[in-house]
């Protein structure tokens, strides 16, 4: 046999498994839910086709979708933004050269080694109204118990507030990674030239790595349009008080297991598929006209 067709022969081989675990894993259930999102099925009797009946109730019939969205929307947009001002204030601090500044690294990526369970059951504690940490800190200073997770408005800022806790240390990473590679000549030729060390992150460091924060802003929303976990378990499966916190993760959550309705349910996933595809898109074409720009 060939050489070259030996070597190709073997790579098929190499490449096989992964991709039965595609097939298997990620290309079927996402055909069987496009299928399910055209049917009728409660688990217990036969898939009945209905059409596109499941996407015409979301969008006309179902008033919690609305609540959904805009919810989805505030909980996305106040994740995203302060963790990427954070992360990029963060990156910088610790791409510094002083000492110890490896310990304040390790500090700062803590949270990324830590589940998402465990750390929204930790701030569960920290926002408990009447012996919450931080409403007996707000007591050292007179102030009144704040409602964090009891409050419609204060369940979404306090969900807000974890959610950028726990999303910083991993695009400080990406961010930091990032910083590394910048060229320290540019850096000395701005300071010579008499260029501060704010203007020399804001005017070098921070268009250098714009391919990079291009990426945490697409992670940072795909991550907080898919939030599930930190919402059930601070807010509960209702979506937290008057639906404060009622996210389109858990309204899926809510029709498939808790209705049975799972042809209901892949609609909606189908629909929450294809806003982010189109969000990914459009930040991606954004990210590229910079580069190009560059």
């Amino acid at each position: 046999m060939n050489p070259t067709r030996r070597r190709a022969r073997a790579g098929r081989w190499f490449i096989a498994p992964n991709l039965a675990a595609v097939a298997v894993f990620m290309a079927f259930p996402l055909a069987f839910s496009l299928y399910m999102s055209f049917q009728r099925w409660d688990l217990f009797t036969a898939p009945t086709f209905v059409g596109v009946t499941n996407f015409r109730d979301l969008f006309a019939h179902d008033p919690l979708f609305g609540i959904a969205v805009r919810n989805t929307t505030v909980f996305t947009v106040g994740t995203v933004v302060p963790t990427v001002l954070i992360s990029l204030a963060v990156a910088g601090f610790l791409n510094r050269k002083i000492k110890g500044i490896g310990l304040f690294r390790a500090i700062a990526f803590i949270p990324l080694a830590v589940s998402s369970v465990v750390i929204a059951v930790v701030w569960q504690f920290v926002f408990n109204t009447d012996s919450g940490l931080l409403n007996i800190m707000l007591g050292w200073f007179g102030i009144s118990p704040v409602p964090w997770l009891t409050e419609p408005h204060w369940a979404m800022a306090s969900l807000c507030l974890v959610s950028v806790w726990k999303s910083v240390p991993f695009a400080t990473v990406i961010l930091l990674a990032a910083m590394q590679g910048v060229p320290d000549s540019l850096h000395e030729a701005a300071r010579i030239d008499g260029a501060g060390e704010v203007r020399r992150f804001v005017s070098i460091t921070v268009p250098m790595i714009r391919g990079a924060l291009w990426f945490v802003v697409v992670i940072s929303v795909i991550n907080a349009f898919q939030a599930f976990d930190l919402v059930y378990v601070l807010t509960g499966s209702s979506g937290g008080p008057e639906t404060g916190t009622y996210v389109l993760a858990i309204m899926l959550f809510q029709h498939a297991f808790a209705f049975l309705d799972f042809g209901y349910a892949s609609a909606l996933a189908w629909v929450m598929f294809a806003v982010l595809l189109v969000l990914t898109v459009i930040q991606l074409r954004l990210s590229r006209r910079n580069a190009v720009d560059q």
